[in-house]
């Protein structure tokens, strides 16, 4: 084996050198049968002369690079593409892009010589997203009172024609738009009149013509009918980020911060599914009474103070009707006593004979036909009521 070995590198050494020297011994040899690898010159150890270094790799001649691509800087030999070889080639890395791109931000600085540490945040996005960054646009602006005048006549006209202007500039886009997506609506083309003559040129027809006018126009196209393509729309990209709230400066927690923030465990008054046996403080706790403080609205009091008024005014209501039916009732039993006087009274005269006071004449009154006689005054009478005078 060792010598098979000596003797395969003894025979690439003569190869190689007579490769060197100019002779092709492809001329020599018969054909191969088979095609050759296109690799099979980068497989090859290219050895020198003296046998210890690497020669220099070189492209193929003209005219036999077929099925050969150049994969390393070493294939180009320092000089340009090869135009016959459609492959993407990159000599000497020119327009060569790294698979790998990189986020890295160019370093910007603002008027004042200070480093634009936002240029981060505004990349990839455009001029008309709005990024408030720094504090500056957080603060309120002072309108002076000469930016709120109302303009003159001049302003509003120069306005008014700007105001136009890009109104129709944003009409005549969209107009343009519609043409451009359907043509054959709003492009009539005009009517054409072509001349056909047969080739062989001989009235074979039935009208024996040797030649006819043609008139070709447009088919008419239904306006409302759909459209056959779909357009689609572009998703429209992100909107301006919100504005950052500003946050004060971090700060260690103290004992304090971390009572105030300790938050109870939740404890459900419905329900407990794990049985467990929670303590009345810790349930009032979870409950949040302690926490809340009561306030009893204004409107309560005034509520107490209208109920307790209106009491006092029904109580003397109440009052003063008793003391009215009171009133009343007394007037009416002195009424009554001053009846029954006047009848004791009439009563007696007429026993004693005399007239009453209300007879005229003097002349004593018939005494009325169920009045007793006057021998039966001694007699008991029910219900009887006036007694002498004496």
């Amino acid at each position: 084996t060792e010598e098979m070995s000596k003797a395969g590198r003894e025979k690439r050494g003569a190869m190689s050198s007579i490769r060197t020297q100019g002779f092709d011994i492809s001329s020599v040899l018969p054909k191969p049968k088979g095609i050759a690898s296109r690799w099979e010159a980068e497989e090859e150890d290219d050895v020198g002369p003296a046998g210890g270094g690497v020669q220099k790799k070189q492209a193929p001649p003209q005219g036999k690079r077929k099925g050969w691509i150049p994969r390393t800087l070493e294939d180009f030999c320092d000089g340009g593409a090869f135009p016959e070889i459609h492959v993407a080639q990159f000599p000497l890395d020119m327009g060569k892009t790294d698979a790998r791109t990189s986020k890295t931000v160019a370093l910007q600085m603002d008027s004042e010589g200070n480093i634009k540490y936002d240029a981060i945040l505004n990349s990839g996005r455009t001029h008309k997203t709005i990024v408030q960054s720094t504090a500056r646009d957080l603060v309120a602006r002072q309108v002076h009172e000469m930016d709120v005048d109302r303009p003159d006549q001049d302003e509003l006209s120069i306005k008014a024609q700007e105001t136009q202007a890009a109104l129709e500039k944003i009409l005549n886009g969209k107009i343009t738009a519609a043409k451009t997506a359907r043509p054959e609506i709003n492009q009539k083309k005009e009517t054409e009149y072509l001349r056909y003559i047969p080739k062989d040129g001989k009235g074979n027809t039935n009208s024996g013509a040797r030649e006819r006018i043609i008139q070709m126009h447009e088919a008419p196209v239904d306006p409302l009918d759909l459209p056959k393509f779909k357009h689609k729309k572009a998703p429209r990209g992100p909107p301006s980020p919100p504005v950052p709230v500003m946050h004060s400066p971090p700060r260690k927690v103290t004992s304090k911060d971390m009572a105030d923030w300790k938050i109870p465990p939740c404890v459900s008054n419905w329900k407990n599914a794990k049985g467990y046996t929670i303590p009345l403080d810790k349930r009032l706790a979870a409950d949040g009474r302690g926490h809340s403080q009561v306030v009893i609205n204004d409107k309560f009091a005034q509520f107490s103070e209208s109920l307790l008024i209106a009491q006092e005014v029904a109580r003397e209501g109440i009052s003063a009707r008793i003391r009215e039916r009171e009133r009343q009732q007394r007037l009416d039993k002195d009424k009554k006593d001053e009846e029954l006087r006047q009848l004791a009274r009439d009563a007696r005269l007429m026993r004693t004979g005399a007239a009453p006071l209300g007879a005229p004449g003097g002349a004593a009154p018939m005494p009325p036909p169920n009045f007793p006689p006057p021998d039966m005054d001694d007699a008991p009478r029910g219900g009887g009521g006036g007694g002498g005078d004496g």
